[in-house]
């Protein structure tokens, strides 16, 4: 790739965003961050509507955005299969987690800013922030797919 600011910073990526990232689309982050917070339809039309993809590039990206609806459906079976749990442990452990890095890396933020000789290796924060954009993506963009899931089902219903 030509450009640097279209490689993945960390992590898996999604399907659909790696692919564009291959072709070099300009507007990945729009796509994929359609994508993390559940609207689809607005990955679908950036996709379509963009005007620098081929038809054959349209139809692999729907294929590979496809995919990671398919992935996030599979995540979020499995999150509900962890609330019928009867364990604490199961039913909290994504909150825990959350909890868990947003303290670590605002307790890192603060003691860098508030002591001259402290200095946290870029590994940590690069690691931390990872993690953090990850989980945050896959709660919050999870529960979005659950909530859309769900009133999709009650518009079916009526």
């Amino acid at each position: 790739m030509s450009n640097p600011k279209n490689r993945k910073n960390g992590g898996e990526g999604t399907a659909v965003g790696n692919f564009l990232r291959k072709i070099e689309f300009k507007d990945v982050a729009g796509v994929v961050g359609n994508v993390i917070t559940g609207n689809f339809a607005g990955a679908i039309d950036a996709i379509k509507n963009s005007g620098e993809l081929s038809e054959a590039q349209i139809q692999m990206a729907l294929k590979e955005l496809e995919q990671d609806v398919v992935d996030m459906q599979e995540i979020t079976k499995r999150w509900e299969s962890d609330m019928v749990s009867d364990s604490w442990l199961s039913k909290n452990v994504r909150p825990m987690i959350i909890l868990f890095l947003t303290i670590a890396m605002a307790t890192f933020i603060i003691i860098d800013s508030a002591s001259d000789g402290f200095d946290v290796k870029e590994d940590w924060i690069s690691l931390l922030s990872s993690l953090l954009l990850l989980v945050y993506g896959a709660y919050f963009g999870g529960r979005s797919l659950e909530k859309i899931q769900k009133m999709r089902t009650l518009d079916k219903d009526k």
